[in-house]
């Protein structure tokens, strides 16, 4: 077994083995520029983008392949969408709605608009992180122009009421977007058959490589109007300027069609083994909370509180395993996680938080290993504070 183990899966994922073999030709020997319209390096280089542009579409069944813009993440996706469809507007003051456990380039973007006189409503979560589609409709004003829901967040694995969500907007005819980063990959997405409008994908986050990302556009009449926040050569319909990453693009276009492959069944193993670690743990340790819904979550993920316990200061004494305590984007952060505190949690819960993300290459033994390594970090960390000695530790309540 290599140590340490990897279960910090919603971070990232490492590069499926058959997806890096489809980008090795174009790094070396199919260097072309996509935009060289005048020889066959050129052409062979934009035939792969096209190619790539139609796995992701069939990914998540968007209408056709022109529906999908490439970006170099999902933090520029987001920013385009909270940016772009707001510049687009006549209205200087339109209206956004989003909610708190929203990932920080959602959540930055709309602030850095209110700068600019947009108005954005953040709206409140239960404390299990779902936002309630009652209080999106009670919300929307007659200048709302989007909202922005996330299908499943990364770091307490909640899935939100996605179809309601949208259906609410298309009644008012409002633009609903979904950053869709962990849902993508890990869980049936269908654009077309739940009305969404644009939707966040991320190619690190299913086994494709870093820097690349997809927006998908929907195809509307009137047109889904997006001013682009990166101006230069006109790429990408003119939404995205900048030489497109040819190795990247394939490498998430193959990520995408080696998805459905594993979907179904790679679903239910990893809902095995994350339940198996969580009873593992709660079986032999107290006062541990889990954060986010107990059912309407991702499949790899579990996000524990360890009462009594610094999160930081366990996974320092757990070298066995990688885990981590909250969005690898805040990452080095002394704040408690924003997203367990949306919660209602009290800084103490949040700041006790870790974050367990599993994979395709996570086993059994993996798992067995991850929970002893775990109930011994913390029975060692509660027997050296003099304020919950026994603490954690089943049948021991704390002090």
């Amino acid at each position: 077994m290599k140590l340490p183990i990897y279960l910090d899966h919603n971070a990232t994922t490492p590069v499926d083995p058959r997806v890096f073999e489809k980008m090795r030709p174009y790094f070396t020997e199919k260097f072309g520029n996509a935009a060289s319209r005048t020889h066959r390096y050129g052409w062979e280089a934009e035939e792969a983008v096209e190619s790539a542009r139609a796995q992701v579409a069939a990914l998540i069944h968007a209408e056709t392949p022109s529906t999908i813009l490439f970006t170099s993440g999902a933090t520029e996706t987001n920013n385009t969408v909270m940016k772009g469809v707001l510049w687009a507007q006549k209205n200087p003051s339109a209206h956004v709605i989003t909610q708190k456990t929203e990932h920080k380039c959602v959540l930055d973007a709309c602030r850095a608009m209110e700068k600019h006189g947009y108005q954005v409503s953040v709206l409140d979560v239960d404390g299990h992180g779902m936002v309630d589609p009652d209080a999106v409709r009670a919300a929307i004003r007659p200048d709302t122009v989007l909202i922005s829901v996330m299908w499943a967040n990364n770091e307490i694995g909640t899935i939100q009421p996605i179809a309601e969500i949208a259906r609410i907007a298309r009644e008012r005819e409002i633009l609903f977007h979904s950053d869709a980063v962990q849902a993508v990959g890990n869980m049936p997405v269908d654009v077309r058959a739940l009305g969404v409008d644009l939707l966040s994908i991320s190619g690190h986050k299913m086994y494709g490589p870093k820097g690349i990302g997809a927006l998908y556009v929907a195809r509307r009449r009137p047109a889904i109007r997006i001013e682009p926040i990166i101006h230069g050569g006109g790429h990408e319909r003119g939404k995205r300027s900048g030489t497109l990453p040819v190795p990247l693009i394939v490498g998430l276009g193959a990520a995408c069609v080696l998805t459905p492959e594993d979907l179904t069944s790679e679903g239910k193993r990893l809902t095995r083994l994350r339940d198996r670690l969580k009873e593992g743990i709660l079986s032999r340790l107290d006062n541990v909370d889990l954060n986010g819904h107990p059912t309407q979550r991702l499949p790899n993920n579990l996000n524990l509180s360890f009462r009594g316990v610094e999160g930081e200061s366990l996974i320092m004494g757990m070298p066995e395993i990688a885990v981590a305590s909250g969005s690898a984007c805040t990452a080095g952060s002394p704040e408690p996680s924003y997203v367990i505190r949306a919660l209602g949690a009290d800084p103490d819960r949040a700041h006790a938080s870790v974050r367990f993300g599993l994979g395709r290459s996570t086993t059994e033994e993996e798992v067995d290993l991850a929970i002893d390594v775990v109930v011994k970090a913390v029975t060692r960390l509660h027997a050296l504070s003099p304020y919950s000695a026994g603490a954690g530790k089943k049948g021991h309540p704390a002090r």
